[in-house]
């Protein structure tokens, strides 16, 4: 298990790496002088002298991402261009914010989608099946900005049943909770389609397996059969939820700029609009951090759940 805890770690560390890599590379891409996009045309010499200087602009591009790498090492991740604060206290305060759109999102698609691909299996060609199917594949075309632009329209606008943006005042948790119901609803949806059809699809190949058909034989119950089944089909499901909170990462940020909440994306999205570059990069750096701990905990989790990892390891 060790072995392949380090051997995961050496490949996390590669992507991320990789991604900042590519993500200075294309920073310095961007046609223009840094400092002149940051601070405006009129902008005095001084200042732009002074901002290059503290950006390390003047250096090669291989020197400052050898830079930033060994500072965020550190845990430092430079400071915000306009306000000078620390690039770690603005993530901080925006991070919580995604991370509860997140866990909520992919929370509720998880207790939908699997009892739905569940009851499908179970039932193949049945009418709940092939209604499953159509609507699976119906919430998995919709994206989900076009979800949050039709939920903000329908539920707020239309119905006021629901606020419309913000993420509710500091301290009241029934207000921030009302606050996370259309957005994380938006993200959320089409991943109850992609659950279910995965799980049905596990499912149905487990189902054919000769130990399950023994269990049958010996007189088990259906219930208990299709417990058995689920214990196995659901090892790849825990794969694909791991790596669906690094696709509601991307989704999180169409639904915190269509509802104006602080999050994550809504913040690298600005940041970017004003070529903040440490805030960009110190976001990027974080968001993928986070996908593949995420990722990494998914695995270990089936390592630990199924012998046949466990033994090959």
């Amino acid at each position: 298990m060790m072995t392949y805890l380090l051997k995961r770690l050496g490949l996390a560390a590669i992507v991320v790496v990789a991604v900042l890599l590519l993500l200075f590379s294309m920073l310095h891409m961007i046609p223009g002088n840094p400092a002149i996009l940051a601070l405006g045309t009129r902008a005095s010499p001084e200042a732009i002298a002074e901002y290059t200087a503290r950006m390390r602009l003047d250096e090669p591009v291989l020197v400052q991402f050898t830079h930033f790498l060994g500072n965020a090492l550190q845990g430092d991740l430079g400071e915000d261009v306009f306000s000078n604060r620390p690039v770690t206290a603005i993530i901080g305060e925006r991070i919580g914010f995604t991370l509860a759109l997140i866990c909520t999102g992919m929370g509720w698609a998880v207790l939908l989608g699997i009892p739905l691909g569940c009851l499908a299996a179970v039932r193949p060609g049945s009418w709940l099946d092939r209604v499953t199917g159509v609507f699976s594949v119906g919430m998995i075309a919709v994206p989900s900005f076009l979800v949050s632009i039709w939920a903000l329209l329908l539920f707020s606008l239309q119905l006021r049943w629901l606020p419309a943006i913000g993420a509710g005042e500091p301290g009241d948790l029934g207000d921030q909770l009302t606050h996370l119901v259309l957005p994380a609803f938006a993200i959320g949806l089409g991943w109850v389609g992609y659950l279910a059809r995965m799980v049905r699809a596990s499912m149905l190949e487990v189902m054919g397996e000769p130990y399950i058909r023994s269990a049958r034989a010996f007189g088990l119950t259906d219930r208990r059969v299709n417990g058995y089944a689920l214990r196995v089909a659901i090892l790849p499901t825990i794969t694909l939820i791991g790596m669906g909170f690094g696709g509601l990462i991307s989704s999180a940020v169409f639904a915190e700029i269509i509802f104006a909440r602080p999050g994550l994306g809504k913040m690298i999205f600005d940041a970017v609009s004003d070529r903040n570059f440490p805030i960009v990069q110190g976001g990027v750096l974080v968001a993928t951090g986070f996908y593949i701990t995420v990722v990494l905990m998914s695995d270990l989790l089936i390592a630990w759940l199924d012998p046949r990892v466990r033994s090959s390891l």
